[in-house]
């Protein structure tokens, strides 16, 4: 019996890591992620040098709102968010942040790391000009 159960725990262990279980959780999820926007009201958003002031403002949204599920260079409650714009397009983020239950039901992307996690990302109902100093925050903390 005990030969039985060992083989069953390899096999599902094997299936797990052949799924993509231990996987990086901003691996677009696919190799068109700058082209994925989501689902959300933005559309499209100008990116450029890095805003500063955005940066700040952003920074302190962050603090605020985000450091009860995020941290930047770990895993918490929700993924690591490090060089997050370097796996995910700019629409994508803010709409996320504006659109999180939405986006969970209808972008590929954000149902998978909802599988991942396990827990919904909160609606901070945040304005569209606060999502984007937090893009911004993002952007900095992006190598």
């Amino acid at each position: 019996m005990k030969f039985i159960l060992s083989i069953v725990a390899v096999a599902t262990m094997f299936v797990m890591i052949s799924c993509g279980g231990g996987g990086d959780e901003g691996a677009a999820g696919g190799a068109d992620w700058k082209n994925d926007k989501g689902v959300g009201p933005i559309s499209s958003v100008q990116v450029g040098e890095i805003d500063q002031a955005l940066v700040s403002q952003g920074s302190t949204i962050f603090t605020q709102k985000c450091t009860a599920c995020h941290k930047i260079e770990e895993k918490y409650i929700g993924p690591a968010l490090k060089g997050v714009a370097n796996r995910r397009s700019p629409e994508w983020i803010m709409n996320m942040i504006l659109n999180p239950d939405r986006m969970v039901k209808e972008n590929a992307a954000a149902k998978k790391l909802f599988e991942e996690f396990m827990t919904p990302m909160s609606n901070q109902n945040l304005k569209q000009e606060e999502a984007r100093a937090l893009l911004e925050y993002l952007r900095s903390v992006s190598p």
